[in-house]
């Protein structure tokens, strides 16, 4: 009985549709199209709507991801781009502070009053206790031992042990038990200037407690130990305290960055004089 219910209510819905779809299809609108074509017309416009914005959100987000993609790949490019700039800056800034090197050593090599060879630093020794560096000048430039090596900033140090005929061993002014005859270029008060450990600093010995020293002094050689001509430039004063005994305790920064020796310059023999301004090949 229920079956047959359903049965007889879904026959009516189908001829009421039926009946409607025929009306709708006699029936005009008042501009002249078909009722049934105008709803027909409206749903399947509304559908194509969705399909539409459905299709252009995919499509919107495709564009941007392609576009994400590429402006990814575009960074990736600049980024190479800024690191090889940065790397030729860099060159070019070593080149130009090379070159402003060679000028003051130049201009060094013009106003010393003694024959010197010019010398590049090919060699550093890394033992904190022994500071040494190896220069390619040797015997065969005029190179001997005990030579005074100076750079315009002022004294770097002397060569030690014999020099081979193309190199050299120069044991800087900071080495532990390096030495040279300095004074206090404003009071001329003698002393004599030896290496600090792990300190980078040189310590003025045998100043008298009755010396006028003061923070800031310039330090230049005094030519006693005769290694070094008189007058080169050290460092400054950068401590001065009581000391024990009878002798001031005083601590110079040298001028020299010995961490930073490119260019240098030997003193040697009249006759054994170098043309050449940036050292050895």
């Amino acid at each position: 009985m229920t079956k047959l219910r359903r049965r007889t209510g879904v026959l009516l819905l189908a001829v009421i549709i039926g009946h409607v779809v025929l009306i709708s299809v006699q029936v005009n609108t008042p501009s002249g199209v078909r009722l049934l074509e105008s709803v027909t017309f409206g749903l399947f416009s509304e559908v194509q709507r969705a399909v539409a914005r459905s299709v252009g959100g995919v499509q919107g987000l495709w564009h941007g991801y392609v576009g994400l993609v590429s402006v990814q790949e575009e960074n990736g490019a600049l980024r190479e781009d800024v690191a090889q700039l940065q790397l030729r800056l860099q060159q070019e800034r070593a080149m130009a502070q090379r070159a402003r090197g060679l000028e003051e050593l130049l201009e060094l090599k013009r106003n010393v009053a003694f024959s010197t060879v010019s010398a590049r630093v090919i060699a550093g020794d890394a033992t904190p206790y022994f500071r040494t560096v190896t220069i390619d000048r040797g015997t065969g430039d005029g190179v001997r031992r005990d030579a005074a090596v100076v750079s315009p900033a002022g004294v770097v140090g002397r060569v030690i042990k014999d020099p081979g005929s193309r190199a050299s061993k120069v044991q800087l002014l900071i080495d532990r038990s390096a030495a040279a005859g300095v004074l206090i270029e404003r009071t001329r008060v003698q002393g004599v200037a030896m290496g600090v450990v792990d300190e980078g600093l040189l310590r003025m010995e045998y100043v008298s407690k009755l010396e006028d020293v003061q923070v800031g002094d310039l330090v230049v050689t005094s030519g006693a130990d005769g290694v070094y001509p008189k007058g080169v430039p050290v460092g400054q004063v950068a401590e001065v305290g009581g000391g024990p005994g009878l002798y001031q305790t005083i601590h110079v920064r040298p001028n020299v960055e010995f961490g930073d020796l490119e260019d240098v310059l030997v003193l040697v023999p009249e006759a054994a004089a170098s043309v050449t301004v940036a050292g050895g090949g």
